[in-house]
């Protein structure tokens, strides 16, 4: 038995090493404490080891042994709920998270985890009641103000966004993410105060890489609006060096995959008497190629409901895929089961956004590495492949920032190779499915927009709908790096928008236009 010192000693060394990491380590050295002394703070730190871990459901096994012998303890409640919401277990999570709030009302790690679960769900108004919560215990905490900030911007609050994150940089100068996003929301003067902030920083502030590749990202999109596009590529394209160095990202990683797409026989997935299920729409293309634009077109249709970028179809997908890469002998029902069972999870996830029976839009873009998986799990879902000029595409990705969901974007040679694989694959998958694909040029889309329109509804089965030419009035919540630019009425700026920083981009047209 472990004395309170004791354990008070061996808590602070572990606490110290999951900080730094070293989670198999914490979780052999807690299994063996836990025979000496089952405290509830052992449970905690063997849980979250395995959270960081990415094995959540050994975390949620864990805290079911700990629950079994504490159901009301507000920390078990938290961390099951946390490994459940990362495993797409939403309604469990929530349960669980609301059981701690009743413990523990003031909680502000599961107000926060509640409140990102339901902007993760779109239900946004939701998610800002408990971020302002947690403003009203502790107005001095940045996360809150994040989300907060994040959450405005999804609904086109631009301005009560713009206040959270001041707010985080008068509580924090170093938190430059706020100011990366407080540049999207800014149409910048010259010599615009913030200019000078910025500069002041790299200057005297010491910061980390991190830190510095916010604010050179800041300084691109400043300079862009100036009209000074030397500068202007200048540093986007040092906020990109910082993340390709960081994350050392190799494009042959992707050309591996995308040959085992073209490789996979997917005739093996032709199984008959699928039923239908709800009809969905999935928008595909490159990233920046006018797919949030597409989706609040569609979804203001009466008849439809925009999901928004899922990861779902990919998740379940993935683990088809590898399942018929161990065992590609199945039999036809073994088959069945597995497609039946992509299919069901696929529903039931996006069931947690949407039960109505209007027609469902998912927009993750690189879900066109998927079609041929769509053409069997989904027998009765469109796709829309969206289409815009490839030097545009190349340049809107690396003047955005994507965090780490999208690493080839932080290069430009990286981006005009990926774009190639793109171009390929959807040669590939119209000549194996021709009439599932339907091909809307972002272009045209801009200049012909009623025409466009109509063409779009017509190949999706729906009636005209007014509302779709007001697309910008549509209130639903958009959480991409688009949700500035898919608010306003259709312009024509974007078009050709590359061609102001052509002589820098001479390299990478070469890559893309070679064949």
């Amino acid at each position: 038995m472990l004395t309170d010192i004791e354990l008070q000693k061996k808590v602070e060394i572990l606490t110290n090493k999951l900080k730094l990491g070293m989670f198999n380590e914490v979780i052999d050295e807690t299994k063996l404490l836990l025979k000496k002394r089952k405290h509830q703070v052992l449970f905690n730190l063997l849980s979250l080891s395995y959270q960081s871990l990415g094995q959540n459901d050994k975390s949620i096994e864990i805290m079911e042994i700990a629950l079994r012998a504490n159901s009301k303890n507000p920390h078990f409640l938290n961390n099951i709920g946390l490994s459940h919401f990362r495993l797409s277990n939403f309604k469990e999570a929530e349960n669980y998270f609301k059981r701690g709030l009743v413990e523990a009302p003031k909680h502000i790690s599961i107000l926060n985890n509640l409140g990102n679960l339901k902007s993760y769900l779109n239900l946004n108004k939701s998610a800002i009641e408990y971020f302002n919560k947690i403003l009203k215990i502790n107005d001095k905490l940045i996360e809150p103000y994040y989300n907060l900030a994040i959450n405005y911007e999804a609904l086109g609050k631009f301005e009560k966004s713009s206040e959270c994150l001041k707010k985080i940089l008068e509580l924090n100068p170093k938190f430059t993410d706020a100011d990366r996003m407080l540049s999207i929301m800014t149409k910048y003067s010259n010599n615009h105060p913030h200019y000078f902030n910025i500069k002041d920083k790299l200057e005297n502030i010491k910061l980390n890489e991190m830190q510095k590749s916010h604010l050179y990202f800041a300084l691109g999109k400043y300079f862009e609006d100036n009209n000074d596009y030397e500068k202007s590529f200048k540093n986007y394209s040092y906020a990109n060096k910082i993340i390709k160095k960081k994350t050392n990202y190799k494009i042959q990683k992707e050309k591996n995959d995308f040959a085992k797409i073209k490789d996979f026989n997917y005739e093996n997935l032709n199984i008959p008497n699928i039923e239908s299920s709800r009809k969905l729409i999935f928008i595909v293309g490159m990233p920046r190629s006018g797919t949030s634009l597409v989706e609040q077109i569609l979804s203001s249709h009466q008849e439809v409901f925009g999901g928004g970028e899922l990861p779902f179809l990919e998740t379940e997908v993935r683990k088809l895929f590898q399942k018929f890469e161990k065992n590609n002998q199945s039999n036809m029902k073994e088959i069945h089961n597995l497609i039946i069972d992509c299919k069901e999870k696929y529903l039931d996830r996006i069931s947690n956004y949407n039960i109505s029976s209007k027609i469902f839009t998912d927009k993750a873009p690189l879900n066109f590495r998927f079609i041929g998986f769509i053409k069997y799990i989904f027998p009765n879902a469109k796709i829309i492949n969206c289409k815009r000029d490839p030097m545009d595409i190349a340049w809107s990705n690396f003047k955005n920032y994507f965090s780490n969901s999208m690493p080839f974007t932080n290069d430009l040679e990286d981006i005009a190779q990926f774009y190639k694989l793109y171009e390929e694959l959807m040669i590939f998958f119209r000549k194996k499915f021709p009439e599932i694909i339907y091909d809307i040029e972002y272009s045209k889309l801009v200049e012909n927009t009623e025409v466009e329109i109509k063409e779009l509804l017509n190949f999706c089965e729906l009636k005209w709908d007014n509302k779709c030419l007001s697309h910008h009035k549509n209130e639903r919540a958009i959480k991409t790096a688009s949700s500035t630019q898919a608010r306003k009425p259709i312009y024509k700026t974007a078009v050709k928008s590359s061609d102001r920083y052509k002589d820098y981009l001479k390299d990478i047209k070469s890559i893309i236009e070679t064949n």
